[in-house]
């Protein structure tokens, strides 16, 4: 097909996000490609008294018309629209809305496609930020909590052996269902369920009313949810639950001395168990301040640079973090909602939040465009080298897999956005300041 799309082609920004194509097609290329898909048509047509490629081309008309004029409005609407975009170097991120005509003999075609663009952004004053990075200093207190998570991770679940109340801490199995206004709920509802009682899973007010209960017994309790619960239905509502018990179990720890460290079998000592301790303490800690550095410095470059994101782009990323959220909740033992009211809250939540994730990544982008930062396909390699060990995965099976689930380029992204950060990082201006158990106890230094 012979193409000028310079002369077939106007566009017009509607937004720094949005732009419109309009196109008029002369009518002798219209005529061009409906010739062509005419004689494609001609060759598979079957048509009674005429054989494939000898049919007339009125008796195809009358046969295949809205067919051979749907194909050509296709051909032609990619045909210019792709091109197009090529040859005047626009990037679009979304679909294009298209609003097209039909085919009329001996007049143009015309037809036009709103598509959405990354907006231009020339990023500013990223340079010389004063920041304040917080770290935590780890407590012997800290270090102690962390051996005594460790003794319950290999505790013991002993059913009670009396006829006793359920105290906080204990491990219940509970039936129960609930009812809002009159109306039971399936979401409510449930039987044999395993819960620790003072873990606050439940919403607040359920587990405390269970402690006291004895087995077999039955209870009714209310209990009022908050304005902003993420079930709509319940919301800033009073439920009445039955609950029957029908099992407490309780934790048994083991002793805290050599024989337990031993059970580990990394570790040699209580004290060498400790020394990990603290040393996996110290790298949250650190982890923890770069993060909150992170954060403050993201606030300032939004704050410095305004622009607007496509809203296909910030649809994307909410879809990810409310899928994301469902993941997590999921392997935590909570029940995933599917409801649309539940969906509806996500996306209220979730909202200012992926447009926030997408400023971010378009200026990081920007910036390492600006700076002349890349990433390499030999830092991409070794990432995955890393991420295979991680996941007892050879490099090769873990990249095709990656590639396969389109997530390779995160990989490119994670690596750029950590080279810009350590850039934006050696050209702030940061206080590093130690917080101590007593805000008296602070050491600040320039770094």
């Amino acid at each position: 097909m012979e193409n000028n799309i310079l002369d077939a082609v106007k566009i017009e920004d509607l937004s720094s996000v949005k732009k419109k194509l309009s196109f008029e097609i002369p009518w002798e290329k219209v005529k061009k490609e409906l010739d062509q898909v005419y004689t494609l048509v001609s060759r598979n047509a079957k048509i009674k008294g005429f054989r494939s490629g000898k049919i007339p081309r009125k008796i195809l008309e009358l046969y295949y018309k809205e067919y051979a004029e749907g194909e050509t409005v296709t051909n032609l609407v990619n045909h210019f629209y792709w091109d197009a975009l090529e040859k005047n170097s626009i990037r679009g991120v979304s679909k294009p809305e298209i609003d097209q005509g039909r085919i009329e003999l001996e007049k143009a075609f015309s037809f036009s496609a709103i598509v959405e663009i990354e907006p231009i952004v020339e990023p500013k004053d990223y340079k010389g930020m004063m920041l304040t990075k917080e770290i935590e200093a780890v407590t012997e207190k800290q270090v102690d909590e962390r051996l005594e998570a460790l003794r319950h991770i290999y505790a013991t679940l002993e059913d009670v052996s009396t006829n006793r109340e359920v105290h906080n801490g204990d491990f219940v199995t509970i039936d129960f269902r609930g009812e809002v206004d009159g109306n039971a709920l399936s979401e409510l509802k449930a039987e044999d369920h395993f819960l620790e009682i003072g873990s606050k899973k439940m919403v607040q007010g359920f587990e405390e009313q269970i402690i006291g209960m004895k087995v077999n017994e039955t209870k009714e309790i209310s209990v009022a949810f908050p304005d902003d619960y993420p079930f709509s239905p319940v919301a800033g509502k009073t439920a009445i639950f039955l609950v029957k018990l029908s099992g407490i179990k309780e934790k048994k720890l083991p002793p805290l001395d050599e024989t337990f460290v031993q059970n580990l079998e990394k570790y040699e000592s209580l004290n060498v168990l400790k020394a990990d301790i603290r040393r996996s303490l110290e790298e949250g800690s650190i982890h923890r301040a770069n993060t909150g550095l992170r954060r403050k410095m993201m606030d300032i470059l939004l704050e410095k640079n305004i622009f607007e994101v496509p809203p296909s782009i910030v649809e994307r990323q909410l879809e990810y973090l409310i899928m994301d959220f469902q993941r997590r909740a999921y392997q935590s033992g909570m029940q995933v909602n599917q409801s649309p009211e539940m969906i509806s809250s996500l996306r209220e939540q979730f909202l200012e939040e992926a447009r926030r994730q997408v400023k971010i990544f378009l200026l990081m982008k920007n910036i390492a465009l600006k700076e002349g930062i890349t990433v390499s396909d030999e830092e991409i390699d070794q990432r995955i080298v890393e991420l295979s060990e991680k996941y007892a995965q050879t490099p090769e099976s873990l990249k095709k897999h990656l590639e396969k689930d389109g997530r390779l380029d995160h990989i490119h992204y994670d690596l750029l956005d950590s080279k810009v950060f350590d850039f934006l990082t050696g050209h702030a201006q940061i206080n590093e300041v130690i917080t101590q158990v007593s805000p008296l106890e602070k050491e600040e230094k320039s770094i």
